[in-house]
């Protein structure tokens, strides 16, 4: 329960630095349904160490080839 509850914390530090870092180019709503749908496409994996950072990345070069 607390990894989840870590991982939750991490996801949303993950949108706050996205909404200001796209905050020229997206909305908060758009960075939010772009780290939700990363975070999402890791459901299934069972190793979930390092799921904020691959989900930072991912969503990261997302928002980068949209903007």
């Amino acid at each position: 329960m607390a990894d989840t509850a870590r991982e939750d914390d991490a996801i949303r530090g993950i949108v706050e630095r996205l909404t200001t870092s796209f905050s020229t180019t997206h909305s908060p709503a758009e960075v939010r349904e772009v780290v939700s749908r990363v975070h999402s496409s890791f459901t299934d994996r069972p190793v979930r160490e390092f799921v904020p950072v691959l989900v930072e990345r991912r969503a990261r070069v997302i928002l980068n080839a949209s903007g």
